[in-house]
């Protein structure tokens, strides 16, 4: 392939990707319960759903009730957390629920809690051990790079707090620090999640696929003050 070939394929690659930024919460394509699964749940799972905290206790026998799996391969865990029942996940976890499992889409409680912008189940579950650093998703990424994408500012504080890779390079070649950029709309949480990433440490020169930085790629979008903050940090 030219290198004229390769930079088309690359900028309808960007074009695509961007568009697909454009639907921020669907990108991610985490699938909740729906009205007809919720009321179809019996058991552990529907005591996750809705916060019963006494049938939780009741219900969470053994690790393979807690660990059973809906047609979406949720746990009553995900539930839960889908529901923003935080002190359900408490209840869990604490029962013996593993924090770590996926649901068909490779998404875990925390990287759900993430992309919902969910302060308070997040807060629960990364004080009570769950890992802010697993790889999730169809895209290899992690809940710091979902959260930086849409823009969660207080969400990605929570997760650099808790050890989230801030490095981590998707399969997109995207860092958090880029999707803030590429997939943001350079408004006051993305900036508030740029300036959180760069204070962190970030490393403003690990570039995308053609080789643009973080810098160079808000310069493209005019954006401004994300343009300021990175160049007081001495990006390039």
């Amino acid at each position: 392939m030219s290198a004229g070939l390769r930079s088309c394929a690359a900028s309808l690659g960007l074009a695509i990707a961007l568009a697909w930024g454009a639907a921020a919460p669907a990108a991610y394509a985490q699938v909740p319960p729906s009205s007809s699964e919720l009321k179809a749940y019996q058991g552990l799972h529907a005591a996750a759903a809705r916060g019963d905290l006494a049938a939780l206790q009741r219900l969470s026998t053994s690790k393979a009730v807690l660990e059973a799996r809906d047609a979406q391969g949720r746990t009553p865990l995900h539930v839960a957390t889908f529901a923003r029942q935080a002190e359900a996940v408490r209840v869990l976890i604490r029962a013996g629920a593993d924090t770590a499992a996926f649901e068909d889409g490779r998404y875990d409680a925390v990287t759900i809690a993430a992309v919902a912008d969910d302060e308070a189940t997040l807060r629960v579950l990364l004080a009570e051990g769950a890992s802010a650093r697993l790889i999730t998703s169809r895209y290899d990424g992690t809940a710091l790079i979902a959260a930086a994408h849409l823009g969660h500012d207080g969400v990605v504080r929570q997760l650099i707090a808790a050890g989230a890779p801030l490095d981590h390079v998707n399969n997109l070649h995207w860092t958090a620090l880029i999707e803030a950029v590429v997939l943001g709309d350079g408004g006051p949480r993305h900036q508030a999640t740029l300036d959180a990433l760069v204070t962190a440490g970030a490393n403003t020169q690990l570039a995308d696929r053609d080789g643009r930085t973080p810098l160079q790629l808000a310069r493209s979008r005019g954006y401004a003050a994300m343009v300021k903050r990175l160049e007081a940090a001495g990006a390039r």
